[in-house]
């Protein structure tokens, strides 16, 4: 069984930066990919930014040139840099897992992925 757990996110002012973290268990990087969505109130959930087991990454236009999607094989986490934060950024942000091994156009789509997180609160402020 897959337990996805988020940490890292708080209140930040406008242009500060977090670093999100998301620590998986019962899952293994060899094949698959992991994701990083947002979903603020009333709006639909969004893919932020998707990793594969190759280590290509995929960004959605209003996170690109400010977060970095990474992962730390050995100790099986997910990490999220978030740089130069804007207040359109505030949502929770949760951390996604999938077996099946997607296409690159496919990686930022929710229903993709089998496995998610509980989330992890982020309030930027102006």
């Amino acid at each position: 069984q897959v337990r996805l757990v988020e940490s890292g996110g708080g209140s930040v002012q406008s242009g500060g930066s977090l670093r999100l973290s998301c620590a998986a268990s019962g899952y293994t990087y060899s094949t698959g990919s992991m994701a990083w969505f947002r979903q603020a109130s009333r709006n639909e959930r969004e893919g932020v930014a998707a990793i594969a087991s190759d280590g290509s990454t995929s960004y959605a236009d209003s996170v690109k040139g400010r977060f970095t999607i990474s992962q730390d094989s050995p100790k099986n986490t997910l990490n999220l840099q978030m740089n130069s934060l804007k207040p359109e950024d505030t949502a929770m942000y949760y951390c996604a897992a999938t077996r099946s091994r997607l296409s690159w156009w496919s990686r930022l789509l929710a229903n993709m992925y089998n496995d998610w997180g509980q989330g992890t609160q982020v309030t930027v402020s102006s």
